[in-house]
């Protein structure tokens, strides 16, 4: 044993293999204290962040540009804690500074400002075409498009409106302003019954092929209010027929239950209806007087007040023929004989018209003929044959006189 320490070749081997050992608890330390380091948020990290506002820097009171995208994504490199504070606060500021460059078409380099010195900044993309044009203002009038105006309810119509302002001031680069057509704003009325009352809409402006554009309005919304009426007026009701009624029967008396109604429709319908009439009524069914449930008869789009139902009353007259009602001779003296000559028999047929109701009551005995000889003499006579009935009926004989011969 001592000869090998004493030997020179073994006292380098085990410096060498002490070197070793050092050198792996030296490397090994290190790598802790790397990873150590690493935990507390020293090591690099790489963050993008998306919509990142652009500011454009130029001399607004003379120009405009266009080509300059809302919003860049930028990616940021550094440390974790530096990264993350980038990613929460966003206090750096990515712009194009147009402020040296005149009108024309350009290619820019997008900048930043503010970013910490820790932290390297990429941004996509790095640089953007961009025109820049002369300034142009110009005060245009707004009008007011009213969509679906014909999902208003049946009998709703546009009325007067207002907007204020009815201007609007418009910048935007001259080629722009001088391509501008229209400016509008559209406002939905479906379904509505009661006017607008300041409501608040945006303003639009299109170019003469109807595409929108976009340029800076003052103000970019306007304040409307529009009617939205009800028209109405009275017209008189007549009720409509159709058929005939059954034989024996006339039309004596029909009428609604309301001699006029009051309609509510557009104005342009109103004026031209100067009355209503009611569906039509089939006389071929009716078998009696009453009242009868119809509607009225109106155009698409116009209503009553009351609604559509209506009660229309008819009177009917029945026509009723009684045949062979014996002629009585009233007065014949007691020495006297009567013979009738015309009519031959002494009989006439009663024709009565009146109220179907009464009229279909009627039998033959409710009627009376008779002929007054008093104080005529022998010979032949025309006396007059007076028909005797109920006094709500008109009557009429087949025979108004009666040629009679008297003899002893």
């Amino acid at each position: 044993m001592d000869k090998w320490f004493k030997s020179k070749w073994m006292v380098r081997a085990i410096s060498l293999m002490l070197a070793i050992l050092l050198y792996v608890v030296v490397y090994t330390d290190e790598t802790t204290a790397k990873k150590d380091y690493s935990f507390f948020g020293s090591s690099n990290e790489t963050k993008t962040i998306d919509d990142v506002p652009l500011n454009v820097r130029i001399n607004s009171d003379k120009y405009v540009v266009s080509g300059v995208p809302d919003t860049v994504s930028v990616t940021v490199e550094g440390s974790n804690s530096s990264v993350t504070r980038a990613v929460n606060q966003q206090n750096f500021e990515v712009y194009v500074d147009l402020t040296k460059l005149k009108g024309g078409e350009h290619t820019v380099e997008i900048e930043t400002a503010n970013v910490p010195d820790d932290l390297s900044v990429f941004i996509e993309p790095k640089t953007i075409d961009v025109v820049i044009e002369e300034k142009s203002t110009k005060e245009f009038h707004v009008t007011a498009d009213f969509v679906n105006q014909n999902q208003l309810p049946a009998g709703y119509e546009l009325g007067d409106y207002e907007l204020k302002p009815n201007t609007v001031t418009i910048t935007s680069s001259k080629s722009i302003v001088d391509k501008i057509s229209l400016v509008k704003v559209f406002v939905n009325i479906a379904g509505l019954e009661d006017s607008i009352n300041n409501r608040e809409v945006p303003v639009k402006v299109y170019d003469a092929q109807g595409n929108e554009l976009k340029v800076n309005m003052n103000p970019e919304n306007v304040v409307v209010s529009a009617e939205i009426n009800h028209p109405s007026k009275k017209v008189p009701v007549s009720v409509a027929t159709k058929g005939s009624l059954p034989d024996g029967y006339s039309l004596k008396a029909i009428q609604a239950d309301m001699d006029e109604v009051e309609i509510f429709g557009t104005s342009d319908q109103l004026s031209k209806i100067d009355s209503v009439k009611t569906e039509e009524i089939d006389l071929s069914k009716v078998k009696k007087s009453g009242k009868i449930d119809t509607k009225l008869n109106l155009p698409d789009g116009v209503v009553a007040s009351q609604g559509e139902k209506i009660t229309v009353s008819l009177q009917l007259e029945q026509t009723k023929t009684f045949n062979d009602i014996k002629i009585d001779v009233d007065n014949l003296g007691a020495d006297q004989v009567i013979a009738f000559l015309k009519p031959k028999q002494p009989s006439i047929d009663v024709t009565v018209s009146g109220d179907d109701e009464t009229v279909s009551k009627l039998k033959k005995n409710d009627f009376h003929a008779a002929v007054n000889v008093s104080g005529l003499d022998e010979g032949k006579h025309d006396v007059p044959v007076e028909v005797e009935g109920p006094s709500d009926i008109d009557i009429k004989s087949s025979q108004k006189d009666a040629t009679v011969d008297i003899t002893k």
